[in-house]
């Protein structure tokens, strides 16, 4: 089985134009786009210091080569989404046997080199290429050789590599040079608001709203403090309160965000929050003091949920452990 070495992954990831031989795309997982999951991030086109996506929106972080889709909750990695071939092709490389795993400043290094995590590479001719990356261990379903079409399972999302949330990503390639799908005939960087289908089949909608961030604090805090990130907190005292902030960008009235937080003994508190006239950006934030007794020992998770007419636009998680020193 041919392994997806450091530099075979680094070669990949870099810009190139679309040919006319270019394979046309599935939608790449088994889930629904604005129910059961959501493209977190789009392909960064800007070539240099700056970042947009192809819409000139900004969906994308620097250096960013591929499309993020993401599950709506960490609980549908136990269900076992699928991972799907995006086109018809013939696997060229695998790996699998890494660990599903948040990633953190403590982890960091034994991932050097191995980012993209459990991956399926498959070729679809004239040099285009499909990299499908963060699988769940043990589920990598094909192997070096293997004849695919479009819809065939590949794998399950996953938890491996350089990722804190259940997502696939997908790099499409020419020649070893990413492509964005969604604006293949991108020069220099140029995006396209009123851009067409791309390579899709079927081309998934784009939403210019999102988060930014998620995060828990000690207390409501500034919108400053959210900003610039000072507000979050990782470690937290049994005593302390717990508050769950979301920063979202291009709302529109009527759009709700839902905060909720879980932690040892099931769900602390949940609250949606209509946005009746919003901001270009904007943060809520909503928790509980702690009991009597404290906040268990423990590791929390909150969540924040941005939805419209019930759609979901994007969630995003933040991680907090309660100690008792």
């Amino acid at each position: 089985m041919q392994q997806l070495t450091a530099g075979a992954i680094l070669g990949l990831l870099l810009a190139a134009p679309v040919a006319a031989d270019a394979p046309r795309l599935a939608l790449p997982i088994d889930c629904e786009l604005g129910t059961t999951c959501y493209i977190e991030d789009y392909v960064d086109i800007d070539p240099g210091q700056g970042q947009r996506d192809y819409t000139c929106g900004l969906k994308t972080r620097e250096g960013h080569r591929g499309t993020d889709i993401v599950l709506r909750s960490f609980d549908m990695l136990a269900d076992g989404v699928d991972v799907l071939a995006a086109a018809p092709g013939i696997v060229s490389a695998t790996r699998d046997g890494m660990a599903d795993r948040a990633v953190t400043s403590e982890n960091r290094a034994e991932i050097e080199g191995r980012e993209c995590g459990n991956a399926v590479r498959v070729d679809h001719g004239d040099g285009w290429q499909t990299l499908y990356c963060h699988m769940k261990r043990g589920s990598v379903a094909v192997k070096s050789g293997d004849r695919v079409q479009a819809g065939d399972r590949l794998g399950h999302v996953g938890l491996s590599g350089l990722t804190n949330i259940p997502h696939v990503h997908v790099s499409v390639l020419k020649d070893g040079r990413v492509v964005d799908p969604f604006l293949p005939d991108s020069v220099d960087g140029t995006c396209d608001a009123a851009a067409g289908g791309g390579l899709w089949l079927d081309t998934p909608g784009y939403d210019r709203a999102g988060l930014f961030t998620a995060g828990f604090a000690a207390g409501v805090p500034s919108f400053d403090a959210v900003k610039s990130g000072a507000a979050r907190v990782t470690k937290i005292a049994t005593d302390a309160p717990l508050v769950v902030y979301g920063y979202a960008f291009y709302p529109q009235p009527g759009d709700v965000l839902t905060l909720w937080a879980e932690g040892p003994e099931g769900e602390l508190f949940r609250q949606a929050i209509p946005l009746d006239d919003p901001q270009a950006q904007l943060f809520r934030a909503y928790g509980r003091k702690a009991p009597a007794a404290g906040w268990p020992p423990g590791d929390y998770r909150g969540y924040v949920e941005f939805t419209r007419d019930g759609r979901l636009i994007a969630i995003r998680f933040a991680d907090v452990t309660v100690t008792a020193d």
